[in-house]
């Protein structure tokens, strides 16, 4: 079975149907740390952790963003990987970050929070069964706010 497509696999499985239960985190290179925990912490009232040695020249830092998920921010002396922009799809493997607003309540409160940062203009994309919004953190990394609606 293992490498076959699933027949009659839909986006929406039911509770129990799959293996996973989310993501546990994402890793990131930042240049600044202190300003991208600082402005996840005021926007998405995440909980910054510690910054611990990781190895020679490389810290890391943990961002909790929601239940049992985080940012794993690394900071690398002499990466310039953070520095690097490029439009949507050709940032490689891993374009963006969609993150699940837990109310329509949250999503309106972390749109005014990325409009007063600067981090958006605020337009919502109307895409069927989510409401989408795209920011740009510090770092220039891209991620999107979405809200199921019905």
């Amino acid at each position: 079975m293992a490498g076959r497509a699933l027949e009659g696999a839909t986006t929406t499985p039911e509770d129990g149907d799959m293996l996973l239960n989310g993501i546990n985190h994402i890793a990131v290179i930042s240049n600044d740390v202190v300003t991208l925990g600082d402005f996840y912490r005021k926007v998405f009232d995440a909980q910054v952790g510690p910054t611990r040695d990781h190895g020679p020249g490389e810290t890391m830092t943990n961002i909790r963003i929601g239940p049992g998920t985080e940012l794993n921010v690394f900071v690398i002396e002499g990466n310039a990987e953070a520095q690097r922009q490029t439009p949507m799809w050709g940032r490689g493997r891993i374009d963006h970050l969609g993150l699940a607003a837990s109310s329509q309540e949250a999503f309106d409160t972390i749109r005014e929070r990325l409009i007063e940062s600067g981090a958006t203009d605020g337009k919502v994309n109307d895409f069927g069964t989510v409401f989408s919004m795209f920011f740009r953190d510090p770092d220039g990394l891209e991620g999107e706010v979405l809200i199921v609606h019905k």
